[in-house]
């Protein structure tokens, strides 16, 4: 059992010891008591033993095994060598019988040569001779009576071929013969029976196509390839092959399948399948889809619709032409298909921008004329300029209305989102033609006259023309009513079609001028449009914010009485904020609301900015009218406080601070002439000039009594 524990692969000979040692004492090694050190030893030796036995025995298996490979070896080489031998004694015999095989080859290439050279001439000769029979039948006063030429329309496809060879062979020779009466009536005849068997030729290959026998094609067309009528048998076949085709009304659809489906067949008919199928592609072009451009762009009553039809034929041609050159086998020149292209639409394509033109004009004009009618209004000439505005300033100044009242339309602003994306939907398509159907050479050209016209109806016709109705209803910047204030309106709309104008700009007109020195130009002109817009609107700003501020004014001017501030009774109660307040925050709470609907970004920081400050000015200027008691100073704290409050609302901390600083300038009316000078190094006002706060504290009525002057001495 040990021993075969030995043969085990993978082999541990310290497990294998282990295992011995165990055995040996039979598992009783647990304490010096129990173990027998001569057993474990005998046990040893006899192994020892046994292994250098079992090492002889494997020894000489291992000898054996060695004298039998080498005597398998031996017989290897033996059998190798042999082989080595037969093969090359093969290999000499296939040598020899190669040499041989060349030699019987020349010899019969030789011999064929010598039988050619002698058939050639005879055949040649047998040749001749049976065209001459042929051409004396002709000679004679009788019909040919050669069994190949008699009735052979109806003796089978066979021998109107056999037919065919023979008279465009006689076919050749008689238009090589001397022009005399001898030979006249011979080579009239011949060449009538040439259009005979020429026409059953085209004749019968239409029947094979019909039929769908193409081998049968295939050889009558190889005869007819040299015949005068082959292109006639070419008409045919094309003919054919559209025959029941473009019955529906998308051509387009139909064209590139049936090409395809007929340049297979052409490829097996024709010796000469490039030259045919370029023929059928050029048929279609010029027959039925001349015709069906024809049909389609006759009539330019309806413009749009002529212009649609226009760009939606031109670009499918184009695409078909695409189609065709890169899956049809049509040879390497496909120019044909550009000159066809031009043939078909040069005369549309060169009146095209004209046509555009006049179309984008009448339809952007119609767009904003039934905007204008449904708002009831008739467009006018606006007086701008010079004498405009005189004399808008010295209605400012005098404060009446000079020639004609104001009109404010009702707030309407004449400005419509609606109208500005159907104007530029118009406008994108027109881009869109006018990029597929110009010419590299006038596409930026043709490109900026869209782009003008643009211009003329968006910019100017609807916003300039909005912004200037707009900026004639503002009211005066001292009103004696409320204002009304739906400039901030057009200010917003105007930015908002602005901004889908420049959006068109950049994604429709400045990839079809970007390589051209027209860019450079519009890029200019929209920069100038603009600017003269946000002139505008920044005028038209200005004279509402001075318009509100003047409301402002005049409300505080009329509606806040000396005795608000300076009551008579100081015992009477005291208010929680003056009647004028109440009104001037109601007002610029509204106010506030339909900026925010107007306005949004920069434009609304900038005007609630410009608004805030022009609005603490008259506050700040409307306080220093008065004299302040202790209560009447309460009563100015607690309206400051809610202008304070309203402010907060605009969210520009300028505005708010200047506020904070007025509300802080106002708690100088009521502290104690005790505390007064600590107040006035307090935080709030620390920063403030001194006259500033000596304007505030004169204010009180108090002023003089408590020689309040004496504490900043």
């Amino acid at each position: 059992m040990a021993l075969q524990e030995v043969q085990n692969d993978p082999f541990n000979p310290e497990e294998f010891v282990e295992r011995l040692a165990w055995k040996a004492t039979n598992g009783k090694c647990t304490t010096s008591a129990d173990f027998d050190p001569m057993s474990l030893h005998q046990a040893f030796e006899k192994m020892i033993l046994d292994l250098k036995e079992e090492e002889v025995r494997v020894a000489k298996r291992a000898e054996r095994l060695e004298t039998q490979v080498k005597e398998e070896e031996k017989k290897h080489r033996q059998r190798v060598s042999e082989l080595q031998k037969q093969n090359q004694t093969a290999f000499a015999h296939y040598q020899r019988l190669d040499e041989q095989i060349n030699f019987v080859a020349t010899k019969v290439v030789h011999l064929g040569d010598l039988l050619e050279g002698a058939n050639i001439p005879r055949t040649r000769t047998v040749e001749a001779q049976t065209l001459m029979n042929y051409f004396a039948e002709f000679l004679s006063d009788e019909p040919p009576t050669s069994p190949v030429f008699k009735d052979p329309f109806h003796a089978g496809s066979a021998q109107l071929q056999a037919a065919a060879d023979v008279i465009q062979k006689l076919y050749v020779i008689s238009q090589e013969i001397p022009q005399n009466d001898r030979f006249n009536k011979a080579r009239e005849g011949i060449a009538k029976k040439y259009d005979e068997i020429e026409m059953a030729l085209i004749e019968d290959f239409v029947r094979a196509h019909n039929e769908g026998q193409t081998r049968k094609m295939k050889k009558i067309a190889l005869v007819l390839s040299n015949f005068k009528g082959y292109n006639q048998c070419i008409d045919a076949f094309i003919e054919e092959s559209q025959r029941g085709a473009f019955l529906k009304p998308g051509i387009f659809d139909e064209i590139l399948p049936l090409c395809e489906k007929t340049s297979e067949l052409i490829n097996e008919v024709f010796i000469n399948p490039e030259a045919v199928m370029t023929k059928f592609v050029l048929n279609i072009y010029h027959r039925t889809l001349q015709e069906h451009i024809t049909s389609k762009l006759t009539h330019k009553d309806d413009a749009e619709e002529y212009l649609n039809n226009l760009y939606d034929l031109y670009t499918r041609t184009v695409q078909l032409s695409k189609d065709l050159s890169t899956q049809l086998t049509m040879g390497s020149d496909t120019s044909f298909l550009q000159k066809s292209l031009k043939s078909l639409f040069g005369r549309y394509l060169d009146t095209y921008i004209s046509v555009e033109m006049q179309f984008l004009k009448e339809r952007l004009a119609a767009v904003l004329q039934r905007y204008y009618d449904s708002k009831s209004h008739q467009k006018r000439q606006i007086q701008t300029g010079t004498m405009h505005d005189f004399r808008r300033e010295m209605q400012a100044k005098m404060n009446i209305n000079i020639g004609a009242p104001t009109e404010n339309y009702s707030g309407e602003t004449f400005l419509s989102h609606e109208v500005a994306i159907n104007v530029l939907q118009e406008s994108k398509m027109a881009f869109k033609r006018c990029q597929a159907l110009s010419s590299q050479s006038e596409t930026s050209n043709n490109a900026v006259k869209v782009f003008d016209c643009l211009v003329q109806y968006l910019c100017i016709e609807h916003i300039d023309y909005a912004i200037e109705l707009g900026l004639q209803a503002i009211p005066l910047p001292e009103p004696k009513s409320t204002p009304d204030t739906y400039f901030f309106a057009v200010v917003g709309d105007s930015n908002t079609i602005f901004h889908l104008f420049e959006k068109q700009f950049n994604d429709n007109l400045v990839p079809l001028i970007s390589s051209s020195p027209r860019h450079s130009e519009c890029l200019q002109r929209k920069r100038e449009l603009m600017e003269q817009m946000e002139n505008k609107l920044d005028i038209g700003l200005d004279r509402t914010i001075q318009a509100v501020v003047g409301w402002i004014k005049y409300v505080l001017s009329t509606e806040q009485k000396r005795t608000d501030f300076k009551p008579e009774n100081e015992e009477a109660p005291m208010l929680m904020y003056s009647q004028a307040c109440i009104q001037v925050v109601k007002y610029v709470h509204g106010l506030l609301r339909g900026i925010r609907e107007s306005l949004d970004g920069k434009n609304l920081e900038a005007v609630l900015t410009e608004l805030g400050i022009r609005f603490h000015r008259v506050v700040y200027e409307h306080l220093l009218q008065f004299q302040y008691n202790s209560l009447g100073a309460m009563l100015a704290i607690c309206d400051v406080n809610e202008y304070r409050k309203c402010v907060k609302e605009f969210g520009v901390l300028l505005v708010t601070q200047l506020f904070d600083t007025l509300h802080s300038l106002c708690n100088l009316l009521v502290v104690v002439p005790e505390n007064l000078k600590q107040v006035c190094t307090g935080e709030h006002v620390a920063g403030l000039d001194k006259n500033v706060m000596m304007t505030f504290i004169q204010l009180r009525t108090d002023y003089k009594t408590a020689k309040l002057a004496n504490q900043f001495k």
